[in-house]
């Protein structure tokens, strides 16, 4: 693995020197945790964490054609903590003042409006991310059109399989559109964002049928204080008719100065079948996260934060809380 690590460093490095229009990037996130939900005469479980590490490279050929290739390095479900996956592999062509598409192995529309707004991936990953209801990446084709200054849409057809698998036998694909929206509010911009994400069936039975996401997101700033939210359903969960799960996520971020900040965020998921039940209760519940966060300089961030996740149970069970004291870091350049 230090092989291959090595060896894209050095294509990155040997790219800087060949093109004087491209850029490399690096994005690490590590972080020290201390877990403070031991019962009492138990030892504390703790550790240090190498979570995420980005390698990537961008080209610009001219005003209308780029390109970018980013490598993902982290866990895979065979229980390496250190793979290196092709995240990112897209060509985008400015089709006009108004238009852009993007081919390849591309990054995808779901949530990243949240994540910009949440704007602390490397603490936590947004709702939708973290429980895994879309991919970050997949390979496919989006296109982006810009409607008037305040007003765009966008649209994907990807293999709905994400960055690290390839298509499936069915070769069925996932589609989504978008919008998004900026007004003024008391004079600052409120931005909001709608979207439907659509993954049709494999088996053609009454029990399945097309998974369907609808998400409404806002982000407002004012002064020193940002807020955003969003509220996420997704109809026919797995193909599976009638159950539904839902997700709101609430975050909030102040800047007490240029150096520090104060940061919060709640997130609550649930779900319910048709006859009322909430059937995936094993990943339901509620995620609590505050904090402090210090811009150490110009690309490396450092936060101090307690995160806590309460199980939802049954009525009259006794709840079963999770509480971890984080040291995260951000290092990017």
């Amino acid at each position: 693995m230090k092989k291959h690590v090595l060896t894209l460093l050095t294509l990155l490095i040997y790219g800087v020197g060949m093109a004087q229009e491209g850029k490399p990037s690096v994005k690490i996130f590590s972080n020290f945790n201390y877990d403070m939900s031991a019962e009492e005469g138990e030892e504390a479980y703790k550790e240090f964490e190498v979570k995420r590490a980005y390698l990537g490279y961008s080209y610009k050929f001219n005003d209308e054609f780029s390109t970018k290739v980013i490598f993902d390095i982290g866990k895979n479900s065979g229980g390496s903590d250190y793979t290196a996956f092709l995240k990112i592999a897209a060509l985008s062509w400015n089709f006009n003042e108004s238009t852009k598409i993007n081919f390849g192995q591309i990054g995808t529309k779901n949530f990243k409006f949240m994540e910009k707004a949440w704007g602390k991936r490397y603490i936590y990953k947004s709702m939708q991310d973290q429980q895994k209801w879309a991919n970050a990446a997949d390979v496919g084709m989006s296109i982006d059109y810009k409607i008037s200054s305040n007003l765009s849409a966008d649209a994907q057809i990807l293999n709905g399989e994400g960055y690290k698998k390839i298509q499936g036998e069915s070769g069925l694909m996932r589609g989504g559109v978008g919008a998004t929206y900026t007004m003024s509010l008391y004079g600052n911009d409120l931005n909001i964002r709608g979207s439907l994400d659509m993954m049709p069936r494999e088996q053609y039975t009454d029990s399945f049928t097309t998974q369907q996401i609808t998400t409404i997101a806002a982000v407002y700033e004012i002064g020193n204080l940002k807020l955003g939210g969003e509220m996420n359903t997704m109809l026919n969960a797995s193909n599976a008719t009638d159950n539904t799960k839902t997700g709101m996520s609430a975050y909030a971020n102040y800047s007490l100065n240029d150096m520090y900040s104060l940061f919060g965020r709640m997130d609550i998921l649930d779900s319910k079948n048709v006859n009322d039940e909430q059937w995936n209760m094993e990943n339901d519940g509620q995620l609590t996260i505050f904090g402090i966060e210090r811009k150490m300089t110009k690309g490396v961030n450092l936060a101090l934060n307690v995160q806590q996740w309460s199980d939802a149970v049954e009525e009259g069970e006794e709840e079963s809380i999770k509480t971890t004291m984080y040291i995260n870091l951000e290092c990017k350049f």
